[in-house]
């Protein structure tokens, strides 16, 4: 390996330990055991009992002046800051998926950039016929459903917009993120009632099953569910019979042109396809680059730290990820780091390695399928307008995130409007469009399925319009 090479490398990881890192400050809710929790705080055995008890956190939430409620939304801020580490070491170890410094940032990320009530702009229009004022009001208590990929980041996002808009929450987390999914609504609800807050404005399950899921979706009193999940909890949400804001799968391919910085696009496809061991829904899934300078693009790949499998290796890691049909993907290996995969080849790799890429052809199923790991297909293309096409295919119709490496702005908004995602990135690693070094709010529920794309407290409110007839313009 070349000076030049360890150069890249090392540049690499000090990007990735770099980007929104936060130093976790001392404080009581540095460690899980340090701070005065009763282990019932927003817990419950039924989704009833959890119902009722937001039903009344939330009246006495919304009897709160808004001064009270920023105040708060900035304390539980500054207390999940503090217990970021536990957090998303805790996160990792319960679900086997990830990495915890890569989770580190992803949570500093939801609790920094999540919008508050400062979203909730009113607006006021006067006229010959008086005044109207048309404000964000709360729907009361709403049923959320949250993911085992970003268990904490969900509760933390969702958490905040939720009761920033004035609502009560009932979380059914993943089963297999119960543990840290309570231990985060348990730390949330302490901060609420310390500052003067109601007890059990956020509500969990303490033993969440399908089945309660299920129960969540139906129960009475609640108006609005919001679902960050698989295919199958969306269509379930969406026959509920409530409304519904669903956040579904993606497949996000990246496009990669000729006129792209080839350097930077390599070190960001990189950087974002290795995120959280591509566990995240919006990073790269797929790169389909134009053949004039694929071997350039992928050598680039190489010296930024990937690892190239050949085609033998690729023929049995096929037998590893796969099922026995040959197509969907094991769940064994999801989220598991790309040194851990490469070893079960036989081919002996650190815990540093994040990332294995392989050239495929468009047919194969790593391409049409979200593997959520980190192994990378790499599709060659005749020209951009072909690679733009594989592309679109390739995501499914999900409308979720594509992200397009050129320089090139006519190629550029080809793609964009072909492909038609909730989040397009251009010429950056695919989280930018979540505010991770990118402009913007942050969202974890990004709902394709129903339109909202990236939530906030908006979409978490009801619009209500006031009408006062005749005399109120000054002018």
């Amino acid at each position: 390996m070349s000076l030049n090479e360890d150069a890249i490398r090392s540049t690499v990881r000090d990007l990735l330990r770099q980007e929104l890192r936060g130093v976790p400050s001392k404080g009581k809710w540095n460690t899980f055991q340090g701070w005065n929790r009763n282990g019932t705080r927003g817990v419950f055995s039924t989704i009833d009992g959890a119902v009722k008890a937001a039903h009344e956190a939330q009246k006495a939430w919304i009897g709160m002046r808004l001064e009270n409620r920023r105040k708060i939304i900035s304390k539980i801020r500054s207390a999940l800051r503090e217990a970021n580490d536990w957090m998303s070491k805790e996160a990792q170890s319960e679900t086997g998926l990830g990495r915890s410094e890569d989770k580190i940032k992803k949570n500093l990320l939801v609790i920094d950039k999540t919008p508050g009530i400062e979203i909730l702009d009113s607006h006021v229009q006067t006229g010959d016929d008086g005044l109207v004022l048309t404000e964000y009001a709360p729907y009361g208590v709403i049923g959320s459903i949250t993911p085992t990929t970003n268990p904490t980041e969900t509760i933390i996002n969702n958490g905040i917009g939720m009761i920033a808009a004035g609502n009560g929450v009932v979380f059914n987390p993943h089963p297999s993120a119960k543990n840290v999914s309570i231990k985060t609504v348990e730390l949330i609800n302490t901060v609420i009632v310390e500052n003067g807050g109601p007890d059990h404005l956020l509500s969990i399950m303490k033993e969440p099953t399908i089945e309660s899921a299920k129960e969540l979706m139906r129960a009475p009193g609640l108006r609005l569910i919001v679902v960050t999940g698989g295919p199958h909890v969306v269509k379930e949400a969406m026959n509920s019979g409530k409304k519904c804001i669903a956040a579904g799968p993606g497949n996000p391919p990246v496009v990669v042109d000729e006129t792209a910085d080839l350097v930077q696009a390599a070190r960001d496809t990189l950087l974002g396809a290795s995120l959280d061991n591509n566990v995240v829904c919006i990073v790269e899934k797929e790169v389909f680059v134009v053949e004039a300078v694929r071997q350039e693009f992928v050598k680039n790949m190489q010296a930024h730290g990937a690892y190239k499998l050949s085609k033998d290796q690729t023929k049995r890691l096929e037998k590893i990820i796969l099922l026995e049909d040959g197509y969907h993907t094991n769940k064994k290996w999801v989220g598991k780091n790309a040194g851990s995969i490469l070893r079960e080849l036989g081919v002996p790799a650190d815990d540093h390695l994040r990332l294995l890429i392989t050239e495929v052809p468009f047919e194969h199923p790593f391409v049409q399928n979200e593997l959520l790991m980190p192994v990378l297909p790499i599709v060659s293309a005749p020209n951009v307008h072909a690679a733009i096409e594989m592309a679109v295919k390739a995501e499914h119709g999900y409308g979720h995130t594509a992200v397009m490496h050129s320089r090139h702005i006519d190629h550029l908004h080809k793609m964009a409007r072909a492909v038609n995602t909730s989040i397009f990135v251009k010429n950056a690693p695919s989280y930018a469009g979540l505010g991770l070094g990118g402009e913007g709010y942050t969202s974890f529920t990004i709902a394709s399925p129903t339109g909202e794309g990236l939530t906030t407290a908006r979409d978490f409110s009801r619009v209500r319009r006031c009408t006062l007839k005749d005399h109120f313009r000054i002018v």
